[in-house]
């Protein structure tokens, strides 16, 4: 009677491979969900537009000499404006939802060990980027706003559009928000192999350069804004590489480079590169030549052998005759 088959293991939902359609479904599934996570966001911002607006532009109002205003250019700024602030301040606001969809998606395809980097890594750069996006609005708006309406000329009223304030600053959100993120590709860089803790150390004065030309490309031209960006830069690099040194890659094992280095002391040495391997007449030759050797050799010991044992038995004949 057959043996009973074992029964396979079970593999986890998760892990098990899926048709191509199935994974398209999925996707437009997480796709819906985002944008419907978007959309009641804003439905429930949309109401507030206008305070929204007043508290984005409070940065600049408190700075504003007395007299001044923001002013609309465009028939249609005032309600644009408002309505597109809006719309960004839902998506920020929804951001960890998305992320958490994306997450979703991505995590099958994933190793364990992959999945047990990469959800820690979403939630860091997430909260990163907030945190960047609030150290502008408390700490570099105020200073940089100070500085340029206390440096305008005599006779110049400084009265900015709300859709150019507006444009200009998303820009500097995103500026800080993505400048915030530097611990995490710092930490990726060391943990996928590309470079190591100690490189990136030592490149820290050009890190450091590095950091002051982007303050420069992404701030306005004035020096404190480009400060307050450079150098959170350079404090997060510091930070990431810290970091990289507490969760970096492990090393190798000591037996598994013993090992390692057993194998390649016992394997044999390689031929030198103009090395030519010899034909069968020359292999037979030399064999000939070397069973020519071994005859020779064992002729000349037969030789000796004999020569000694005529003497041994003529030295014994007089003794037995006496």
């Amino acid at each position: 009677m057959a043996a009973a088959s074992a029964p396979e293991p079970e593999v986890p939902e998760e892990d098990r491979e899926q048709p191509l359609v199935a994974h398209l479904l999925e996707l437009r599934d997480r796709l819906l969900r985002s944008l419907l996570a978007v959309l009641v966001a804003f439905l429930a911002l949309a109401p507030f537009a206008n305070e929204l607006y007043e508290l984005f532009a409070r940065p600049l109002l408190a700075q504003l000499p007395e007299g001044s205003q923001m002013i609309a250019i465009g028939v249609a700024s005032p309600f644009l404006a408002p309505f597109k602030l809006t719309a960004v301040v839902a998506l920020v606001a929804a951001l960890p939802f998305v992320l958490y969809q994306v997450w979703a998606f991505v995590a099958p395809g994933l190793y364990r060990h992959e999945r047990r980097l990469v959800l820690p890594l979403l939630v860091s750069s997430t909260a990163l980027f907030y945190a960047g996006m609030a150290f502008a609005y408390f700490v570099v708006f105020p200073l940089m706003f100070a500085f340029l309406t206390a440096t305008g000329p005599e006779g110049v009223a400084y009265m900015p559009d709300i859709n150019a304030y507006l444009d200009f600053m998303l820009m500097l959100f995103l500026a800080f928000g993505v400048a915030f993120e530097t611990p995490v590709a710092t930490v990726l860089l060391v943990r996928t192999g590309v470079t190591t803790p100690d490189r990136l150390a030592g490149k820290r004065p050009y890190v450091i350069v590095g950091a002051f030309v982007v303050g420069m490309l992404l701030t306005p031209p004035d020096p404190i804004s480009q400060v307050m960006m450079a150098v959170p830069i350079w404090l997060l690099f510091e930070l990431g590489v810290l970091l990289s040194r507490l969760t970096g890659r492990r090393p190798e094992p000591a037996g598994a480079a013993a090992s390692t280095a057993a194998a390649g002391a016992a394997a044999p040495p390689a031929p030198p590169p103009d090395y030519t391997p010899p034909s069968e007449a020359e292999m037979e030759a030399e064999l000939d030549r070397l069973e020519a050797e071994d005859a020779d050799e064992d002729g000349g010991e037969e030789d000796g052998t004999g020569g000694k044992d005529e003497a041994g038995s003529g030295g014994d004949e007089p003794r037995r005759g006496g």
